[in-house]
């Protein structure tokens, strides 16, 4: 899948900001079947439109769910992770009781960030800063 940079604007700036979400049922159990993934989908898309954030790709399977969404930098990682699986998890055990009796909290998950450059290229670009910085001097640009 190709993903088309749209970069967005706000008062401070712009940015293009998208994160992997995982989130995983405690103990992975496979619970996420059925008409519990039907309705875990329509909430996590009616929680991005809330937010106005965007899903770029979403994924439920039976012991967890893959998301990458784009969002605006001044939400943290965390907040974006709980508000999905805070919402979710409130609405689905309320809805779907056996997840309530069988398991005493819903998820856990993990985030990671995911730019247009690859994490070895900002490495390198910082490892290599202070010699470009070097040839800039020697060839009278700084």
């Amino acid at each position: 899948m190709v993903v088309t940079r749209k970069v967005r604007r706000y008062s401070g700036g712009v940015y293009d900001l998208g994160l992997h979400v995982v989130w995983c049922p405690k103990c992975r159990r496979r619970v996420l079947g059925g008409r519990v993934a039907v309705r875990l989908r329509e909430l996590i898309e009616r929680k991005a439109e809330e937010k106005d954030w965007e899903i770029i790709t979403l994924e439920v399977m039976p012991d967890r769910v893959h998301m990458f969404v784009k969002c605006e930098p001044k939400a943290s990682t965390s907040y974006i992770a709980n508000q999905f699986k805070g919402f979710t998890s409130r609405v689905l055990r309320s809805e779907f009781p056996r997840l309530k009796s069988r398991m005493p909290t819903l998820w856990s998950f993990f985030v990671a960030s995911a730019g247009a450059v690859s994490a070895d290229t900002v490495e390198k670009y910082i490892n290599t800063h202070w010699e470009r910085l070097w040839t800039k001097k020697q060839e009278g640009r700084a």
